[in-house]
């Protein structure tokens, strides 16, 4: 017991010391997000996990451990607002579900969260899972150090009408779902109520409705409306009631305007919007994350299934198209990608597409750091190097305000001042 009680106090003391160990990293170039600027040879100050100072003319303490990225492009950690970390990118049809168990979810959710971390993307708002409440267990295994991935903001399940967008559907009748595959359900505004009070008691983080048809459902419109009014109300009343915000999964116009109106933090997709949508988006001040670049991952028909890409083939180039309009036009716009789509960890390919359609590198850049921290609501943690701020700091060789897509090529990885990736 004395042994074992000994090994046990030197591991407090041996962390306690790490985490009073001061980090010093030198940046060539710093991107301010907040200023949309980049200054040269900064100085960053790590201790416990938090950035304590930044500067050009910052003394190193003596003891500190060096990191020298003086000849690469330093920028905070990356923020996808649209993930599903525990989706299948191999099995890209939903009826898989039916033949897997939330354990297995669970399981093969462990490598894509450590991808799309090693990506440079040290933050995600996960927006569903089919099988409910597997997002919250991956996102607490992380945040115990079982596991290696990204900080993640769930969202527990899909809020859906029955056989709606974001379910499992185009099965026999007579076959019953388990209840983590329909755990979202609802079919009035009470329903939507009391779906959104069962996950807040499971402690999700965000609540995600789906107002229109999905690409990605069997025997779905996506031009179609499918909550009401009255039951998106519903939503972010009673998400309000328990502090959280509401993304709303939506391609019709109409079912975009009845999202806005109802007062959801923001647009998932927005592919067929048209002019009325983005006057409204902007008037509410709600935010668009686009997903460009499912565009084309769901096109190949090798890997989706033939509906799939049918109902692609309706919205990817609209989609696009759109996108520009609403940059144009001066809606807010957060960085996501709708990974599980494409390949977990390609998600900085979305940059070179926003870009493409319309941004400016520092636009985009600025969408994945603080947009995407004023959607989640966390400003005040992530999304600039600021002292007080969580050490999450990422850096690329070249310069992405030049090519945006040297992003797709993070050679540094620090999270809550552990480094994660070293080149």
């Amino acid at each position: 017991m004395a042994t074992r009680f000994g090994i046990a106090a030197s591991l407090v003391l041996f962390c306690a010391g790490l985490q009073g160990q001061v980090t010093a990293i030198k940046a060539g170039k710093m991107i301010d997000t907040d200023a949309g600027t980049v200054l040269s040879n900064q100085i960053i100050l790590v201790k416990g996990g938090k950035i304590e100072a930044v500067g050009g003319n910052l003394s190193i303490p003596s003891d500190a451990k060096v990191i020298d990225l003086s000849g690469m492009t330093v920028l905070p950690g990356l923020i996808d607002c649209h993930t599903h970390l525990t989706d299948s990118y191999a099995d890209a049809d939903p009826l898989s579900e039916l033949r897997k168990t939330s354990a297995f979810d669970a399981f093969q959710s462990i490598p894509n969260a450590k991808a799309v971390l090693l990506a440079g993307f040290t933050t995600v708002r996960d927006v569903g899972a089919y099988r409910a409440l597997v997002d919250v267990a991956l996102r607490d295994a992380i945040n115990r150090g079982d596991l290696v991935g990204p900080r993640m903001y769930v969202a527990g399940a899909y809020i859906t009408i029955t056989g709606g967008a974001g379910a499992v559907t185009g099965f026999a009748p007579d076959i019953i779902l388990p209840w983590d595959l329909h755990f979202g359900e609802a079919n009035s505004p009470w329903e939507v109520r009391q779906r959104i009070r069962a996950l807040a008691n499971q402690r999700v983080d965000l609540v995600k409705v789906l107002a229109t048809g999905a690409v990605l459902t069997h025997n779905s419109n996506v031009k179609s409306a499918e909550f009401t009014p009255d039951e998106l109300s519903a939503a972010v009343q009673e998400a309000q009631s328990f502090g959280l915000r509401v993304a709303a999964h939506a391609h019709s116009p109409e079912g975009i305007k009845n999202a806005v109106r109802a007062g959801v933090a923001s647009i998932e997709h927005g592919s067929l919007a048209d002019d009325e949508s983005r006057q409204l988006m902007k008037q509410h001040g709600t935010y668009l994350v686009p997903t460009l670049e499912i565009g084309e991952c769901v096109l190949d028909p090798a890997h989706e299934p033939p509906d799939f890409v049918e109902h692609g083939k309706q919205v990817a180039q609209a989609q696009r198209e759109n996108f520009r309009k609403a940059v144009d036009a001066g809606v807010k716009i957060a960085f996501g990608t709708d990974i599980s789509v494409c390949p977990f960890g390609t998600n900085a390919r979305e940059f070179g597409l926003m870009v493409e359609y319309g941004m400016t590198p520092m636009h985009a850049i600025q969408a994945a750091t603080v947009s995407a921290a004023d959607l989640i609501g966390v400003s005040s943690k992530i999304g600039s190097i600021k002292p007080g701020k969580s050490a999450d700091i990422v850096a690329v060789q070249g310069d992405p305000r030049k090519d945006v897509r040297v992003l797709e090529k993070v050679s540094f990885v620090m999270k809550e001042g552990q480094v994660y990736k070293q080149e």
